[in-house]
């Protein structure tokens, strides 16, 4: 068997006038941290969709909808694949990777249903098009064509009006709350910068490794 290798691919990340360090963490705390670097890349127009985050047990990507101290938040179909695994295992990790800063954030939580009433508020305020995207779909499921998904979509339009498209009665919204929250930050000398918070076990922070930070949370610094 040949084997393709991806040699001579590297590129240049940060450099040493740019290194990630504890000094530079205004609040030891990993939200405020993540809105920071949210906010950066989210007005960079050449990231399409820097909100996309890949998640498991198994991996696919979904659209956070809001994040706060209590967690991530994101909505799906509850009967799908990634909804089953859930309602079986109720933890997840999340991963964004914000290409053009060369930063990476693993997030690692336990997911809770959100109340109906917060999915119906947040589908109101779905584009039309993206309404019919969730009621036609029966998610993860066998379908013989895309044909027959049109189908179903243009039934649906027919049937509902702007305003008018109800929710799925399954389709409902997810809040991650955290345990830890991992920051990379790419170097070009390959020494990549890594600090994780998380929180603390017995006897911890021993104040070498391990630190206090804000909110109840500890940091460290991991090697590349």
């Amino acid at each position: 068997m040949i084997r393709k290798l991806c040699l001579g691919m590297r590129h240049p990340y940060h450099d040493k006038n740019d290194y990630f360090l504890e000094d530079n963490i205004e609040v030891k705390e990993p939200l405020d941290l993540f809105h920071k670097w949210f906010q950066v890349v989210k007005t960079d127009t050449r990231t399409v969709e820097p909100n996309a985050m890949d998640g498991y047990p198994s991996a696919r990507f979904v659209l956070l909808k809001g994040y706060s101290k209590e967690g991530f938040i994101f909505f799906t179909h509850y009967s799908s694949r990634k909804g089953q695994q859930l309602a079986e295992n109720p933890r997840a990790a999340l991963t964004f990777y914000w290409e053009h800063y060369s930063r990476s954030v693993r997030i690692e939580g336990d997911v809770e249903k959100l109340p109906f009433e917060d999915a119906d508020q947040y589908f109101r305020n779905r584009p039309y098009q993206s309404q019919i995207g969730a009621l036609c779909s029966d998610q993860s499921k066998s379908v013989s064509s895309r044909n027959e998904i049109e189908q179903i979509a243009s039934q649906l339009k027919e049937k509902y009006k702007e305003g008018e498209v109800p929710r799925p009665p399954l389709w409902g919204g997810y809040i991650l709350k955290p345990y830890t929250i991992e920051f990379w930050q790419g170097q070009t000398d390959r020494i990549h910068d890594r600090i994780r918070f998380r929180r603390p076990k017995t006897d911890e922070p021993d104040g070498i490794l391990t630190h206090r930070g804000e909110d109840g949370w500890i940091y460290e610094r991991l090697f590349p």
